[in-house]
């Protein structure tokens, strides 16, 4: 979809409404080629709606105004930005898209940084499958004998093993049940994040 720039008879006019709808180009890049399109599209109109109804003004004076009532791009477009990435990240449950939009939802709530570390805690799971491939006698899920209770998930040397009589349960099962709870766990907590947002969109209306 092509967008239709504004143009203006002054060469100045022409060049501050370029390097504004950069700006805006700029600030929106993180996000899908449709919702740049259509947060410029939203700006452009605006500007070429306001200047219409100034045409009695100086164009140069006109633009001016438009653009210091709109706002940095940069500040303005912040909050938008952290909705649409953030929309962007549940419906393609892409990690970097659900990385970057709680980075730029940080400021909307404790409860984004919250999720942040339920993602981070995933990476604890990486870990152990990594350390089993290197240490495979020294990783594993644990468990005491005679007792149904996990002892541990993770690392525990040799004299701690009999020391505290466990028993690792998975043996090679354990990278493969590492890798599943991975993939449920980030499922689980992106639909969590999902349901999040929808609740905050109907406390919004």
């Amino acid at each position: 979809m092509r967008i239709e720039d504004i143009k203006f008879e002054q060469k100045a006019s022409q060049r501050i409404y370029n390097d504004y709808m950069k700006r805006i180009r700029k600030a929106t890049v993180s996000l899908s080629k449709i919702n740049q399109d259509d947060i410029y599209m939203e700006f452009n109109s605006h500007i070429f709606e306001a200047i219409q109804q100034k045409n009695e003004q100086n164009e140069l004076d006109s633009l001016l105004d438009i653009i210091e009532k709109l706002g940095f791009p940069e500040e303005v477009l912040k909050p938008l930005i952290a909705d649409k990435k953030l929309e962007q990240a549940t419906k393609t449950f892409n990690p970097v898209h659900v990385f970057k939009a709680l980075i730029l939802n940080f400021t909307n709530g404790i409860s984004y940084i919250f999720f942040f570390v339920l993602y981070l805690f995933l990476f604890g799971f990486v870990f152990l499958i990594f350390a089993k491939i290197f240490y495979p006698s020294l990783v594993g899920l644990y468990m005491k004998k005679d007792s149904f209770s996990v002892f541990v998930l993770g690392i525990i040397n040799s004299e701690d093993q009999i020391k505290n009589q466990t028993y690792e349960v998975l043996g090679n099962w354990f990278i493969p049940v590492m890798l599943l709870s991975i993939v449920f766990f980030y499922f689980l907590i992106t639909l969590l994040l999902k349901f999040k947002k929808s609740i905050n969109q109907k406390t919004l209306l």
